[in-house]
């Protein structure tokens, strides 16, 4: 078998990691820090839109730094026992991140249900000056994120996290001003509900695109079935390819294996150097791993040797 095993991270994705590593503490720092005051807001208002967005806030500390934490172990090299070294962990945390989204808005929902059954007085005027606060340091930490690699599942899990804190703090403020002025407080509740449903509709593409990843499926943008065709139409000598695998240790990390049968006296070397300039060109694959043949592929022979 012949195959390329460059595992190491170019430059490129290294500065990367880097500044996404360093723009997700500085983000955690920030939510932890103003997650004691909605706290201390929440329980001095009484409102229900606060308290819910102190404890997404509360989560949000935990997955940030799981988060950061993912990038950390990333930099570790791979290993006899993790031939793929640790990048993979960013995907289990961005995985785990989404299913803690669908947990915090089936609270959120739960507790508004409850409060428009049994109303209780909340202060507007704290709610709006917490909110506002909120909404400042939440714009923040998103800008943070946002301006780091939002390919990266790890970064996008984490800000919409973040983003759901932000809607938060725009629906505390929404209610605190319409409590202030009307004193319709069931307001409260149906703006905290509305979030939990946009942090569940966010959390959902978080929890599938992980999931993709984690299950070995193919790239979304790559339709494995247009690989044999293109290789025995463009590179000459390929009469068939078959056994195609394809799958991410990250969005960033692509590979694929597969077989080639070539036609007789071609040399092997200068086949699968070729193969790999086509996968590489057309579908920007650069890791693959290529198993030339002459005639009937090992595997067929083996199955019918032990048959």
């Amino acid at each position: 078998m012949h195959g390329s095993h460059n595992h190491a991270p170019g430059q490129a994705h290294s500065h990367r990691r880097d500044t996404n590593e360093r723009r997700m503490g500085l983000a955690a720092l920030i939510t932890g820090l103003f997650m004691f005051v909605e706290v201390a807001g929440g329980i001095l208002s009484g409102s229900l839109a606060l308290l819910a967005d102190a404890g997404h806030m509360l989560t949000d500390l935990g997955s940030l730094t799981l988060a950061w934490f993912g990038f950390r172990l990333a930099r570790r090299p791979a290993d006899w026992k993790r031939t793929y070294g640790f990048d993979r962990f960013q995907v289990l945390v961005a995985f785990a991140n989404g299913l803690a989204l669908f947990a915090i808005a089936a609270w959120i929902v739960l507790e508004a249900v409850e409060r428009l059954n049994q109303p209780q007085p909340v202060a507007g005027g704290i709610m709006m000056v917490v909110g506002a606060a909120g909404l400042v340091v939440n714009l923040v930490a998103f800008g943070l994120l946002h301006g780091a690699d939002r390919e990266n599942l790890n970064v996008k899990s984490a800000a919409i996290h973040v983003l759901g804190d932000l809607l938060g703090s725009v629906a505390a403020l929404a209610a605190g001003a319409v409590i202030f002025l009307t004193g319709w407080t069931p307001i409260d509740p149906l703006l905290s509900i509305l979030v939990a449903v946009i942090v569940l509709r966010s959390g959902w593409k978080v929890v599938e695109a992980s999931g993709h990843i984690l299950l070995e499926g193919a790239p979304h943008e790559l339709d494995t079935r247009n690989i044999e065709p293109d290789l025995v139409a463009n590179v000459p000598g390929v009469t068939g390819v078959h056994h195609v695998h394809v799958w991410s240790i990250t969005q960033e990390r692509q590979m694929v294996t597969l077989h080639a049968c070539v036609e007789d006296g071609l040399e092997g070397d200068r086949m699968v150097k070729a193969i790999k300039q086509r996968l590489h060109a057309r579908f920007g694959l650069d890791h693959a791993t290529v198993e030339i043949e002459h005639g009937i592929c090992a595997d067929a022979a083996s199955e019918k040797q032990n048959a």
